[in-house]
């Protein structure tokens, strides 16, 4: 009997991570100052921050993070601007969904912890003298409108579970 329960868990660990097997634990994300009326801000220095690390770049540029489901903060610096802060929302990818479904949720365990089935948006635009919100749920929804797809509408995971992504609404 109990070499049979080993098998089975044997088993469920080897279905259980698309993220965890072929995901990684970075995210590029491209980030860019702007002044109130839109233009960009060259050469403002920002901090990324999240539970996983720090990081530092020049604007515009490219920064790889390490992907947490905490929110990350970027806080934006120039001389004679006032501060640009942005917090990019963290949400849960679609490989979490099936490592639910078909892992038992070992792998979605995993993935959560280590960061890799979280992803924060592309792009992260700070507004330099402001306080702004990105979220990468957003970005899917006009992925999605742009697929010809629905926006806005919960996305509802094979099975009818209802995906973290749905906060503040009801699958």
């Amino acid at each position: 009997m109990n070499i049979r329960v080993s098998i089975l868990l044997a088993a469920l660990a080897g279905l259980s991570g698309c993220a965890t097997i072929t995901g990684n634990e970075g995210q590029s994300l491209s980030v860019s100052a702007l002044t109130a009326d839109g233009k960009p801000v060259d050469k403002a220095e920002c901090a990324l921050e999240n539970d996983k690390g720090r990081w530092a770049t020049a604007t515009p540029n490219f920064v790889m993070v390490r992907r947490s489901a905490e929110d990350l903060t970027v806080i934006c610096k120039k001389p004679g601007m006032v501060d640009g802060i942005l917090k990019a929302v963290s949400r849960a990818a679609g490989s979490m969904y099936g490592n639910i479904i078909f892992g038992g949720g070992i792998g979605a365990l995993i993935d959560h912890n280590k960061g890799t089935g979280h992803n924060y948006p592309d792009q992260l635009p700070v507004k330099m003298g402001n306080s702004v919100v990105v979220d990468r749920q957003e970005q899917d929804n006009a992925q999605r409108v742009a697929a010809g797809g629905q926006g806005n509408a919960p996305q509802v995971a094979p099975g009818g579970l209802c995906p973290s992504e749905s906060r503040g609404t009801t699958c």
